[in-house]
């Protein structure tokens, strides 16, 4: 006899992505999928009800997001390795889920053989990982950046949305010398050299966001 199908769950939150996915695996007696789910809070019900193998995990869905679901698979003590499934690839992205422990960490352009390659891996608990991500998880390796503190993010951001230093200074109740003296720190952080720099770092780097 042969190896037992590795059992799936599906986790997005388009009914059409998870119809594509299903009808990939139906009829091929290596996979089985279990379930679906369109939110985090789904596959956390659903992964604790069914014991997949393999969870695909959609990263930003309404309810729960992946990298929140993937601690929460975490702390309830389901086993299920997960292999995060994604339009993403951002640092503010990659990283959360792979520290949050996803297995693995695919894009939604990945074929269809490397895709049952990543989850035949992934079942045996080893790291998969695009070429993409592993790239950018190098270069993070590689060069490591100094954490920004919260009061320079809450400069950062006012600098983002055009204010002066002067009213950067006055909204954070601080001296127009101490907004300067943390803008400095941020240049040399970020490796840039003036204000347009760093907000465009910043949002590169996924410190800042677009509301």
């Amino acid at each position: 006899m042969g190896d037992p199908p590795i059992r799936l769950l599906i986790v997005d939150d388009h009914p059409i992505v998870r119809g594509g996915l299903r009808g990939m695996f139906n009829g091929d007696p290596q996979f089985e999928v279990l379930g679906e789910a369109a939110n985090g809070a789904q596959a956390v019900d659903l992964a604790r009800a069914l014991g997949p193998d393999v969870i695909l995990m959609d990263l930003r869905m309404p309810a729960m997001d992946g990298v929140t679901a993937i601690k929460e698979l975490i702390r309830v003590g389901v086993t299920a390795r997960v292999l995060v499934l994604t339009t993403y690839d951002t640092d503010r992205d990659v990283l959360p889920a792979i520290e949050a422990g996803a297995t693995g960490y695919l894009l939604k352009d990945t074929g269809r053989d490397e895709l049952v390659h990543a989850i035949r891996t992934a079942a045996r608990g080893e790291a998969v990982l695009s070429p993409s991500v592993a790239t950018r998880l190098l270069v993070q390796v590689r060069t490591p950046v100094d954490a920004l503190s919260a009061r320079e993010l809450e400069v950062l951001k006012l600098i983002a949305d055009g204010v002066t230093n002067r009213e950067a200074a006055a909204k954070l109740f601080i001296s127009e010398a101490t907004v300067k003296s943390h803008m400095l720190h941020i240049f040399a952080k970020l490796g840039v050299n003036d204000r347009a720099a760093a907000v465009a770092e910043a949002f590169r780097r996924g410190l800042l966001t677009v509301d």
